[in-house]
């Protein structure tokens, strides 16, 4: 069953948005009662993200299963980058993926290290380190 506009709901809250029950004034067509709610600070939004992941962490029991599928998706990204046709042995393509792998996570390595240094100041990033 539809509600109608300006209707409350099951739980007595009215409900929100533009259909809020009043007569729409043709001059605030579009417009909210209150302005928008300035955009987020990074350190805001991270901060909320951990809170989030803090939230969810606690209402599981396996943490490492509730991660499986994503894990096995993105090594599986390794497996199709060197193997896109699936032509190779299966013990070939995890010899080349995790090979694939160290790669991405050495490239990974190096990016932050040169991130690092820049923002140390070293004219040449973190390389001498």
């Amino acid at each position: 069953m539809r509600k109608l506009a300006g209707s409350v709901g099951t739980d007595g809250v009215p409900p929100r948005g533009r259909r809020g029950g009043r007569a729409a004034d043709p001059a605030a067509v579009g417009q909210s009662d209150r302005a928008a709610p300035p955009a987020s600070s990074p350190a805001r939004r991270a901060l909320r993200a951990r809170m989030a992941a803090h939230h969810l962490h606690a209402g599981i029991t396996d943490p490492a299963a509730h991660t499986a599928p994503a894990r096995a998706a993105f090594l599986g990204r390794f497996e199709r980058e060197v193997d896109p046709d699936g032509v190779l042995a299966p013990r070939e393509r995890a010899r080349r993926a995790e090979h694939a792998r160290k790669a991405y996570f050495l490239r990974l390595a190096l990016a932050s290290a040169h991130a690092r240094g820049v923002r140390h100041g070293s004219p040449r990033g973190a390389e001498d380190r």
